[in-house]
């Protein structure tokens, strides 16, 4: 059975809402999301980048970090109110989840700490606004993407993470399984919402914990192909990691590139609605190759197995082994 949507979580989730990455080339890594991508930049320190979409009034939904080594430093969460914050730490050492207050800058109260699978998190209840740039076509550029959507982590322990979140008030709107002898299902992924479409963070099967990748609305399929077109005539083509496609799970268009210190952002056609509390979780198959990929060839080896390790976690072999149809086995290089 799938985890059970806790009815009367301990606070509010509302969105996903940032994410802090470590690069090692500050200016590097800023043109990268600002001319490839299509990112504004909202502000600038000598160590940090604050980076957000055209339709985002929040001050941030990237933030660039200078360090000496690539990582993933956390995903961040919206919570309702800062009451909400206080509820998530009363939660958390109720529970034995270590934590911390963390001062943010541009945020409001913010509370970081790591869930059942070590997955890097903070909460937050506000930030500083600043202007929305939906209407300020003459600005858009590469993809244009609009705002932050969510996040797919890989776990260890797809079971355990989607438990945590579950138990949080995050609902499970698609998920792959594999089927048991006796009936049982394996899951090999879950995507998990509380925004009110298909997802807000996703866990899938793999080495972890690590973060496969963060994603951003784009208008439409032409600002996709437009962002490929920019991509490839920067001379970056070959950070395309996948795509364009479209997926199964979500049925939205995508489309994958590396930024320069290789942590994957995805650009992706907005999916579908899932508000009413009679909507049931949509399974598919681990077998089902359509659940990533309605048509084309499948992704490439780095795409399965690569993703930005969290700083200070070890990194666990998964419970569930398989071996996914990459681009390298369909062609036979291997």
């Amino acid at each position: 059975m799938l985890p059970t949507t806790a009815p009367a979580p301990p606070f509010t989730l509302t969105r996903a809402s940032h994410v802090v990455l470590a690069v090692t080339d500050l200016a590097a890594s800023r043109d990268f999301y600002r001319d490839v991508i299509g990112l504004v930049v909202t502000a600038e320190t000598d160590d940090a980048v604050y980076l957000r979409g055209l339709e985002e009034d929040a001050h941030h939904s990237l933030v660039l970090e200078q360090a000496t080594e690539a990582k993933a430093v956390c995903l961040g969460l919206r919570v309702r109110t800062d009451a909400d914050v206080t509820a998530a730490e009363r939660h958390l050492a109720a529970t034995g989840v270590e934590h911390e207050r963390v001062e943010r800058p541009h945020q409001g109260p913010t509370l970081r700490f790591r869930d059942a699978v070590g997955t890097r998190v903070e909460l937050t209840s506000s930030m500083d606004l600043v202007p929305r740039k939906m209407a300020d076509f003459h600005d858009f550029r590469a993809g244009a993407p609009q705002r932050i959507d969510h996040f797919q982590a890989v776990t260890h322990d797809v079971r355990t993470a989607t438990e945590f979140w579950t138990g949080l008030g995050m609902r499970t709107s698609e998920y792959t399984g594999q089927y048991r002898e006796d009936g049982t299902d394996e899951l090999w992924g879950t995507w998990m919402e509380v925004k009110g479409n298909t997802h807000d963070l996703v866990f899938t099967n793999g080495r972890g914990p690590r973060l496969h990748h963060f994603a951003y609305t784009v208008p439409d399929a032409t600002s996709l192909i437009h962002a490929a077109d920019v991509t490839g005539s920067l001379g970056l083509g070959h950070e395309i990691d996948r795509g364009p496609g479209r997926h199964g799970i979500s049925n939205a268009l995508f489309l994958y590139v590396r930024d320069p210190d290789q942590h994957r952002i995805e650009l992706f056609t907005t999916h579908y609605q899932l508000i009413d509390l009679e909507s049931e979780a949509i399974r598919w198959d681990v077998s089902d190759p359509r659940r990533a990929q309605q048509w084309g060839m499948p992704a490439s080896e780095r795409w399965f197995f690569e993703a930005s390790e969290f700083p200070g976690e070890p990194v666990h072999e998964p419970l569930l082994h398989a071996t996914p149809p990459t681009l390298e086995a369909f062609l036979g290089l291997h």
